[in-house]
């Protein structure tokens, strides 16, 4: 094989490398918005200063690289090569002996080293982006938000304070008809302001808030300790002309440490996934260890006995006479609900222990599996760039639609497909109700017979995303036809034959008649003729050759009542009532399976009933036809119309 760099080559990497950036960036800009989208509601009211926003939008475009490269892929081979075979240009290639495969190589090679270039990505780059972002949401949930009290409902922005405002002025900034509930240990020591107005400010350093209250009224309760049981609790009341109160509220924004994020395997690489999945297990196995040991000291307890004494109790066990139940209704009642007591609650905390126990593991068992996605993800989402690519190659070649129409609505359609697949194997696989490499397989395992069979048809030029031909079929297989429709010649070359075609439509009128009268087209069809015993139709289809013959040569008439009147012969079906399929073996099939040979029994009744019909309808347009012509066009007696 010739692996040279040809001139064709170079030309299809031209075309897609100018389409693939475009439509990056494209693909790019729809992800960080719907990112965005997502935690608009943390951004929102946060006072955040450029410098922060930046640097969220900087790491959340990185994160959403490896995202982007899949999509921008699909989208840009399926524009490459719908372009190609809507200018026909694709068709001038394999004229000209390449094979397709032989075009798609050199974007092949580009798609491969996109594929490294992703994971390479994904390994070095993406870890601290996934890092960084985390930290950054992290710091804009803790920022406190800024304070813009609305009116008439409860602002609960200030720590420990719910404010309610009636009324507030924004020139003056001045509240009306201010309630402030504060928090401190409990509520049952909770203070109650009322005040007919305020102002709020802020400090310089931004770490306070200066409350100035005016006419209002302070009730507070003096719960303590000495008090907790008695039933009179004091507290305090007082009124006050002008009061200000300090309240706690950082503005500013602080990072969070990132080694809280220390377990999140989002933001490591390989080599350090692998690495924490060891330590992970070595550190859960010495739980589990652990754990083992507790259960056999607490519930398996194996008290020191001596041998005889041990052979004696085995003995006793497993002779024949002795009865567990029996040697319980020896005790007295008292002793034996004592007894069932005692097992009841033991029983009962060992469940519990069990289930604290579990609770533990689970988490452990989720971390450890988290790692183990990720480290299979960073493969699928690199190895979902080369099968994109051939998605996104053959549709091109075989829908030959270019431009941003129907590549766009196809690309869409593929991607929401592989998302849900994905998302659904994602979540089973960290529940752990799937196996790992199955959940985050899933989508490639779906997608990827679906690409060798479209590849297939691309190369032996199939044409089964033709429009027409599923048309055709599905109103083969529902018992749809088309009506006929013949239009009129602007340039005749040779008139019809009138006398001929009038005569021979009297002869296929006759054998029509004969053949309704022999053929009994209204009673059922026989079962064993249609499912075992199958006789062709001979002759209906050869009446069905002689009328369109004759349709045909009248097909060039310039008489206008003759051209209405062949539009209205029916497209006669000469097999579907024979038998439901061409195949022998599918008929049999078809007749055991009862249900499904029921329905194919019924419908091949319903083409007899059609069959009579047409027939009929055939009858009485040769008839028409037939007397028109006769009277009107043989012997150059052809009246203006």
């Amino acid at each position: 094989m010739n692996f040279r760099i040809k001139k064709l080559d170079i030309f299809i990497v031209r075309q897609f490398g100018l389409l693939f950036v475009g439509t990056f960036f494209i693909c790019q800009f729809v992800l960080m918005m719907q990112f965005l989208w997502r935690y608009i509601n943390v951004l929102i009211g946060k006072g955040l200063s450029l410098e922060v926003m930046a640097q969220f939008l900087w790491y959340m475009a990185l994160m959403l690289v490896p995202q982007a490269l899949p999509l921008a892929i699909l989208l840009s081979s399926l524009i490459t090569f719908g372009n190609l075979g809507e200018s026909s240009e694709l068709t001038a290639i394999k004229s000209a002996g390449i094979s397709l495969m032989q075009t798609f190589r050199s974007l092949i090679v580009v798609s491969m080293l996109i594929c490294v270039g992703s994971f390479y990505f994904q390994n070095n780059v993406g870890p601290n982006a996934n890092l960084k972002i985390t930290q950054l949401l992290i710091s804009m949930k803790q920022k406190s938000p800024e304070l813009e009290i609305p009116e008439g409902i409860f602002y609960d922005g200030i720590p420990n304070s719910n404010i309610y405002v009636q009324k507030k002025d924004l020139k003056t900034g001045k509240l009306y008809g201010i309630m402030i509930y504060r928090m401190t240990n409990s509520f049952e020591d909770a203070a109650i302001i009322l005040a007919d107005s305020g102002m709020l400010q802020s400090t310089a350093e931004k770490k306070h808030l200066l409350l100035t209250l005016w006419s209002g009224e302070w009730f507070e309760n003096m719960q303590s300790q000495e008090l907790s049981g008695s039933a009179s609790v004091p507290y305090r009341r007082e009124s006050f002309i002008a009061k200000r109160i300090v309240l706690d509220f950082d503005g500013d924004f602080n990072m969070a440490d990132a080694a809280s994020l220390s377990n999140d395997a989002r933001g490591k690489s390989l080599e350090q996934i692998y690495h924490a999945m060891d330590s992970l297990n070595h550190t859960y196995d010495s739980v589990g260890r652990a754990f083992y040991q507790d259960a056999k000291r607490l519930y398996y307890q194996s008290p020191v006995i001596a041998s005889n004494d041990s052979a004696k109790a085995v003995k006793r066990a497993l002779a024949k006479n002795f009865d567990f139940d029996k040697l319980v209704e020896k005790e007295s009642r008292d002793k034996k609900r004592q007894m069932l007591g005692d097992a009841m609650s033991r029983v009962q905390n060992e469940l519990n222990d069990l289930e604290f126990k579990s609770m533990m593991t689970k988490d452990n068992e989720r971390l450890i599996r988290e790692h183990e996605i990720e480290a299979i993800n960073k493969f699928t989402l690199a190895l979902q760039c080369l099968l994109f690519f051939f998605i996104g190659a053959p549709l091109g070649a075989i829908i030959r639609k270019g431009g941003l129409g129907v590549p766009v609505i196809v690309s869409v359609f593929v991607f929401i497909v592989y998302y849900i697949l994905d998302n659904v194997g994602y979540r089973m696989a960290r529940q752990g109700t799937w196996d790992v490499w199955f959940g985050k397989t899933l989508a490639l395992g779906v997608l990827l017979p679906a690409t060798v069979f479209i590849t297939y048809k691309a190369c032996k030029d199939s044409m089964v995303f033709n429009a027409d031909l599923w048309r055709s079929v599905f109103m083969r297989a529902l018992g749809l036809r088309e009506k006929r429709h013949i239009a009129g010649k602007e340039i005749v070359i040779q008139e019809p034959d009138y006398q001929a075609d009038a005569a021979q439509l009297r002869r296929i009128s006759a054998a029509v008649a004969d053949y309704a009268r022999k053929h009994n087209l209204k009673s059922p069809p026989n079962v064993v003729k249609v499912f075992f015993k199958y006789e062709p139709d001979h002759e209906i289809e050869r009446i069905s050759e002689q009328l369109e013959s004759v349709i045909e040569d009248l097909g060039n008439t310039r008489d206008r009542q003759v051209m209405h009147e062949i539009n209205h012969y029916p497209v006669l079906a000469v097999k579907a009532h024979t038998r439901p399929f061409e195949k022998p073996w599918l008929n049999v099939a078809s007749a055991i399976c009862l249900p499904l040979g029921a329905f194919f029994y019924c419908r091949m009744w319903r083409f007899r009933l059609r069959l009579y019909r047409d027939l009929q309808v055939v009858r009485n347009t040769n008839s028409s036809i037939a007397n028109y012509v006769e009277k009107h066009l043989v012997g150059g007696k052809r009246e203006t119309q």
